[in-house]
């Protein structure tokens, strides 16, 4: 479940008083989007949380042999061009993209989109609601996005040509040009 702060104009976070609160509140699981509104996560159920698992399982492996960037859960936050601040069930950055950051960058949100990222509907997500917010992770430069819908049992796909597809969790999902050589049947990894 998700709760909205709405906040007046003049009452809106700036991005050093966003880092601000979320060091001062490090319990609370938020995101900010692009109209400046907090938006106040639950924690996920326990069986979204284990399956949320197995695919970060999955990319990290993938990555810790590859060596191709680095892997953020849940709790990573990123600064996008829109002026929200976004943190995906999981999002994959490439290692040139990482290094190029500063120290201080590291250390709080970073200002960049990520190269892939995930979100995994939770049994209180709206699908249509997510939908919208995987179109706005492309908008702001994501290369390619997944939506694991679990009610559906199908991967939605987003491409930054704007393409999209759905894949069956008993198909083979691909990283594509993006994750080269990661593939994934979600239907293995995943308790329905």
């Amino acid at each position: 479940m998700t709760l909205s702060l709405h906040f007046p104009p003049k009452l809106r976070f700036s991005d050093e008083e966003l880092v601000a609160f979320c060091l001062a509140n490090p319990d609370l699981n938020l995101e900010r989007d692009e109209k400046g509104e907090i938006h106040l996560m639950s924690p996920a159920h326990g069986l979204t949380s284990a399956n949320n698992s197995e695919i970060i399982t999955e990319v990290s492996i993938w990555n810790r042999k590859t060596k191709a960037g680095k892997v953020f859960d849940s709790s990573g936050g990123f600064f996008l061009a829109d002026t929200s601040m976004r943190a995906p069930d999981l999002a994959w950055v490439r290692i040139e993209r990482w290094a190029a950051l500063s120290k201080k960058e590291k250390h709080s949100f970073p200002y960049l989109a990520p190269d892939f990222i995930i979100e995994l509907e939770s049994d209180t997500d709206s699908l249509t609601k997510l939908k919208s917010k995987m179109k706005k992770w492309v908008a702001n430069g994501v290369c390619l996005a997944w939506l694991i819908s679990i009610s559906k049992q199908k991967t939605y796909i987003y491409r930054s040509n704007g393409e999209t597809a759905s894949v069956a969790f008993t198909q083979q999902l691909s990283g594509e040009d993006v994750l080269e050589g990661f593939t994934v049947v979600l239907s293995e990894i995943f308790e329905l």
